[in-house]
């Protein structure tokens, strides 16, 4: 399996989400780009958030978010000597 430019979007909107809490979610507006729009849909599918165009982390959608923002993390800290 390859990144494909849909799933480098899914995991842009994994890393949005703020983990601290469980009561902020993600709105995605209709004048948003389509292939954010699409991203949303697809996550809504796959059964990682609540709404379509995005509302909150089901509990898998958060594991997957928690993963997606530990490997941003650590491929974009800086390298040990």
């Amino acid at each position: 399996m390859s990144y494909t430019p849909e799933l480098i979007d899914e995991l842009g909107i994994l890393t949005r989400y703020k983990l601290t809490t469980t009561q902020e979610g993600i709105k995605v507006h209709k004048t948003a780009d389509s292939a954010i729009i699409a991203a949303m849909q697809r996550l809504y599918d796959k059964g990682l958030v609540t709404q379509s165009d995005g509302g909150y982390l089901t509990d898998l959608g958060r594991e997957a978010a928690e993963h997606a923002q530990a490997a941003l993390t650590i491929l974009t800290s800086t390298p040990h000597s």
